[in-house]
């Protein structure tokens, strides 16, 4: 078996058969892991990067920053390149009841220049992260490749690294201080730990999503129009699309595929008078229409010795209020210096890891919180009373100083973690530009 240090110098792919020797182990390249990934190798960490997908051949659904992401992204130098692939601009949220606001959050009231909501199709941001990355010494990309197993001696004892299997199932050792699980809700590095996810039933909803190819009809706002039985969630996206996100009460698709497309279509051309046209031409099979189990979790351990769970594979929580990538890019900026330090003093321990955890499960803790009430605003019933009470929120929140407060809590979180550029190492000159 030949082995492959990912040493000082370009970045390397490895092949099937090698045997690595690193500084971290990520395991996903979403957000948090790439993110995480690029400030380690600008910090002089040796870094492998596992990704089960190749070119992100894959589905994805969450693509709003808010201003907490962009920051973190911005301060990575990645955003404005990202966001020239394309990227639509948002200015708040709005809840609409038969056309009517009933609930306005601007985001205008933030200082510039995160001021706005930001729909960034998540492969341009993830090609320029991952670019960023290749671009930096003692990277090692495992594309197509799936965690297997743990490295550990015993099954109670540090982690050591990861056994990964690429596309022709030849086992690839990774050898490293430390492996982040960033695999996602579905984490298979948490599996493998056997730490439970601690999946709760918060939401009294699933969500399905379906996109409309919509040119000329931008509405420049995430909008949630609420009818009687149900709510839809509606925002522009590059390019010239609309994500719309049906809700429907908790386990309800079954009983919604019984009906039939045409019921279904019916519905939603209904619910969306604006858009009804799209819904009628665009819609003709339930293959256009994709379902998300909404549920959330709250892992039972995020650090080990040698091992550290990030983003959803630590916490998963609802699109509502598009917190997902918020949360795990903020993750990766409060892992970064905990990293550094307990890398640069060779003890990558439980102990040591514990100060990222403790920073981030209360800020994941209230998220899931104000999602659980942003829910009940949204899309819940209760009749004239429950209207009434709703109506009387909405118009706290959209023209009081409380609305403003609430505004730049949802826009950068509980904690809103910075990237410490302090720990960059400078880089050559030849590599700066």
């Amino acid at each position: 078996m030949r082995e492959q240090a990912a040493t000082a110098g370009a970045s390397t792919t490895a092949t099937a058969g090698d045997a690595i020797d690193t500084d971290v182990c990520v395991i996903g390249a979403g957000p948090a892991g790439l993110a995480l990934t690029l400030m380690l190798l600008r910090s002089g960490v040796r870094v492998t990067l596992v990704e089960r997908s190749t070119a992100f051949h894959r589905d994805f659904h969450g693509e709003i920053l808010q201003p907490g992401g962009q920051r973190i992204l911005d301060e990575l130098g990645v955003l404005a390149g990202a966001a020239a692939h394309g990227a639509a601009c948002l200015g708040g949220f709005q809840v609409l009841e038969r056309e009517r606001v009933l609930l306005d959050i601007d985001y205008g009231r933030l200082p510039a220049p995160y001021d706005h909501l930001l729909a960034l199709p998540q492969p341009h941001l993830l090609r320029e992260l991952l670019a960023a990355c290749r671009r930096l010494p003692g990277f090692t990309l495992l594309e197509g490749h799936r965690i297997a197993a743990l490295r550990q001696r015993r099954p109670d004892g540090p982690c050591t690294g990861a056994v990964v299997n690429g596309p022709d199932r030849v086992p690839v050792t990774v050898r490293a201080q430390v492996v982040v699980g960033a695999d996602g809700r579905f984490s298979k590095t948490r599996a493998l730990a056997g730490i439970d996810a601690g999946r709760v039933e918060s939401f009294a909803h699933d969500v399905v999503w379906f996109a409309l190819h919509a040119p000329g009809r931008a509405t420049g706002r995430v909008r949630v129009h609420r009818t009687a039985g149900s709510a839809l969630l509606v925002h522009d996206t590059h390019p010239d699309r609309l994500r719309i996100g049906w809700t429907l009460p908790h386990g309800g698709w079954r009983g919604a595929v019984r009906r039939g497309i045409e019921d279904i279509r019916r519905e939603l051309a209904e619910a969306l008078p604006p858009f009804a046209d799209l819904v009628h031409e665009q819609i003709t099979a339930m293959a256009d229409l994709t379902l998300l189990d909404v549920f959330a979790s709250h892992a039972a351990e995020w650090v080990r010795d040698g091992l550290v769970l990030l983003g959803d594979s630590a916490h998963t929580h609802g699109p509502i209020g598009a917190q997902g990538i918020n949360l795990a890019l903020q993750d990766a900026a409060a892992l970064h210096p905990v990293l550094v330090s307990a890398l640069s003093d060779g003890e990558p321990t439980a102990r040591r890891l514990a100060a990222y955890r403790d920073r981030r499960a209360p800020a994941a803790a209230a998220v899931h919180r104000m999602q659980v009430m942003q829910a009940r605003t949204m899309f819940g019933g209760g009749g004239p009373a429950a209207d009434f009470l709703r109506a009387r929120a909405a118009a706290l929140v959209t023209r009081t100083p409380i609305g403003a407060k609430i505004t730049r809590k949802v826009a950068h979180g509980h904690d809103p973690a910075g990237v410490r550029t302090d720990l960059f190492t400078p880089l050559p000159a030849h590599r700066a530009a």
